[in-house]
């Protein structure tokens, strides 16, 4: 039995197949068949091989730490170089030893209970104990003396730990955060943080609130509140100033399209697809406290890095596979390096995490979607990529440490949720088994980082996409899915079915044309004959693997076929929105692909498209009054058998570039609307057509 994640074997089919075509990598490579075959099985295949449901293999170098049970997104080495602090999904801070790999010490977050190191009451709001303890996107800081660590915690506050010099970490306390108005939530969401040269001030970028916090390090005291851009990320401190990256640009002003960013907030959105369009890093001069500029930058400016010297600062524009460098005593872009082969490659690569080696002449770029740190020669205005190294399943945080001359990369996914967890001696697996790894990968030599790089394209299926881009053979026969870009397929019409939250063997296990496990069905044909007819006369799709986890990014890897860094790192308790466009409050341009939806691609090329409720809001309300508000399911089902029409039941569309295709008089999730009247609505319309 092959396990399959918890969303449809027909949106994993899609998203896998589309996926491909947004992996390119970023050095130059002859085409080849070698080790470019697709029918491996996914799992761990041996000790450093591992197949994942996105089609890609992982062979990470140097010596990797398993982290179960936790998404590391968060990293932070010690001044002395003897602590390495790991956070993410977890209500706990991991410490590694640096030097070996090993786990020594897994320190609780202070809760609510504990003391409270704040002197000013910032927030009037209550907060619940902290059970969880998410870390927020990013934010993990050692003070510049190497006593105090500070965690940005997604529930809104800070917490603060004491450190003992080579030994280990107790927790401190909390710091409250100035309070915010926005749709049901009341604290802000910490994201970057920085701390001073003297250690006395703790700048915080508050994401919910597009602001910029200055705090008494000790206290929590606020010393300074600025405006910055839409979802503030990342914070540096250079030359007197301070740096403050913005996922989603600039704030809208009068004349600006807009769309919804989550919590009640707006982003700037491009005319066509309504998908978030800016970048920036905001400035803002402390002598004069003053917000001295907005550079504008690549889409969802995320991570910082300062160079050794403080002369430039480098800015990775994950939606945009670029890094934008800074020169600080112009505060003007004088680069833009790709972290992809050249521009004209499909987008795919996702920068999102950065550091410089000691000397400032090497930087080092966690390309997310590629599982690899791009290493990039830093000349400014000369700066060039010279290779890949391979690392876990999406790198998302970089430390560069001097003392070992090597890198220590946090994996946000790391294996995926591919080791069951052993329950009363029977392995279980589940989606939200998250299972991280941290790579800690001494420096290559120019001999190993060529090999690693031929490794990491291997991984990423780049002989296979550079073979699929040339051009198309005459008298080619039709493939289902052509081997070259404008060979023939044998598809005409594709009706897309997505189905989520539910595996291959719970609902098709039963199946003995297919390679599952009858034992793991529960929902076999006696209670699912659709979607078994469906299987039989169309394609049982047995060996397809979904890549999403639950809803939120189960959507995008179906309708995207790719999952943006927002969402990736949306994971710590998806404190913005759950993007899965179901209601009002879910739907967020931040979340979405610049490289745009599946209908966009279709359209784009003169296909019709149709929509029947992916991506749509239900709405409904009683016609006339009958006393209550409730509409149960049980109103619908009669609204169906006795064909009568006392409720108005229709859609708007969550993404506007669908309203010219969405079909309004049906419903996409919707519990309380039974699958017959879906079905209804799609037969009429398909019976006109």
């Amino acid at each position: 039995m092959r396990f399959r994640a918890s969303s449809p074997p027909a949106a994993a089919f899609f998203a896998t197949t589309l996926l491909l075509g947004g992996l390119a990598g970023c050095l130059n490579q002859s085409p080849s068949r070698q080790h470019s075959a697709t029918r491996e099985a996914v799992g761990q295949l041996d000790a450093n091989r591992i197949y994942t449901p996105v089609n890609q293999v992982l062979t990470p170098a140097g010596r990797q730490v398993e982290l179960p049970g936790l998404r590391p997104q968060a990293m932070a080495l010690s001044p002395d170089g003897r602590l390495l602090a790991v956070s993410g999904h977890t209500p706990e801070v991991v410490v590694l030893d640096p030097a070996t790999g090993s786990i020594r010490q897994r320190v609780p977050l202070p809760s609510e209970a504990d003391e409270d190191l704040s002197t000013d009451v910032v927030s009037t709001h209550i907060m619940a104990p902290d059970k969880s303890g998410q870390v927020s996107f990013t934010g993990l800081v050692f003070s510049p003396d190497g006593t105090r660590l500070y965690l940005a915690n997604a529930q809104g506050s800070l917490k603060v730990f004491q450190v003992h010099p080579g030994q280990g970490l107790t927790a401190l306390g909390t710091l409250r955060l100035p309070s915010v108005s926005v749709r049901r939530r009341a604290d802000d969401l910490p994201a970057g943080l920085a701390v001073s040269r003297d250690g006395r001030r703790l700048y915080v970028a508050l994401n919910l609130s597009n602001r910029l916090a200055e705090l008494d390090a000790a206290t929590g005291r606020v010393l300074g509140i600025w405006n910055v851009g839409v979802a503030p990320y990342d914070v540096a401190l250079a030359a007197g100033k301070v740096y403050v990256s913005n996922w989603g640009g600039r704030r809208p002003d009068v004349e600006s399209l807009t769309g919804p960013a989550g919590r009640g907030t707006t982003v700037r959105v491009d005319p066509i697809r309504h998908i978030a369009c800016e970048g920036s890093v905001s400035v803002i001069d402390l002598a004069s406290s003053n917000v001295v500029r907005e550079i504008m930058t690549g889409l969802h400016a995320s991570a910082l890095a300062l160079s050794p010297d403080g002369r430039h600062l480098a800015v990775a524009n994950a939606a945009s596979d670029t890094v934008s460098v800074i020169d600080t005593r112009t505060d003007q872009v004088v680069e833009t390096l790709w972290t992809r082969q050249t521009p004209a490659d499909l987008f795919g690569a996702t920068p999102n995490a950065l550091a410089f080696d000691r000397s400032g002449n090497t930087l080092y770029i966690c390309n997310g979607t590629q599982n690899a740190v791009a290493v990039a020669e830093f000349k400014p205005g000369q700066s060039r990529l010279t290779g890949l190294i391979p690392v876990g399943w999406y790198p998302g945080a970089v430390v560069f440490d001097p003392a070992r001359s090597s890198l220590c990369v946090a994996n946000i996914k790391g294996i995926g949720s591919m080791k069951p967890k052993v329950v009363d001696g029977q392995a279980r697996f589940n989606s939200r088994q998250y299972f991280g790894t941290v790579s800690l990968v001494p420096l290559p030599d120019r001999r190993r980082l060529e090999a690693w790089t031929r490794t990491a394209l291997r991984n990423m299926r780049h002989p296979l996409l550079k073979a699929a881009a040339l051009p198309a053979r005459a008298g080619q026969p039709p493939r289902p899915v052509p081997e070259r870009v404008g060979e023939p397929s044998l598809f005409k019409h594709v009706v897309y079915i997505i189905k989520e939250n539910r595996t291959y063997d719970q609902v098709l296990g039963d199946m003995k044309e297919g390679n599952g496990d009858p034992s793991l069905c529960i929902f076999g044909e006696a209670i699912s004959p659709n979607h078994h007819q469906l299987a039989r006369e169309f394609a049982l799709l047995d060996n397809t693997y979904c890549s999403g986890v639950l809803s939120a990014d189960g959507h995008q890897w179906a309708d995207s076929a790719i999952v943006t860094d927002y969402l990736e790192k949306s994971f710590a308790g998806f404190p913005r929105s759950y993007p899965d466009g179901m209601d009002d409050d879910d739907v967020d341009a931040l979340a979405y692909s610049p490289a745009g939806f599946i209908w966009d691609n279709a359209l784009a090329r003169g296909k019709s498209v149709r929509d029947y409720g992916e991506f749509a809001i239900t709405r409904k309300a009683w016609k006339t009054p009958v006393g209550r508000k409730t509409i149960t399911w049980t109103d619908h089902y009669n609204e169906f058998l006795f064909g009568t029409e006392n409720i108005r039941l229709y859609s708007d569309p969550a993404i506007e570039s669908l309203r010219p295709c969405l079909v309004t008089n049906t419903v996409g999730w919707d519990m309380a609307a039974p699958d017959v009247f879906r079905a209804r609505q799609f037969i009429r319309e398909l019976r006109q057509f």
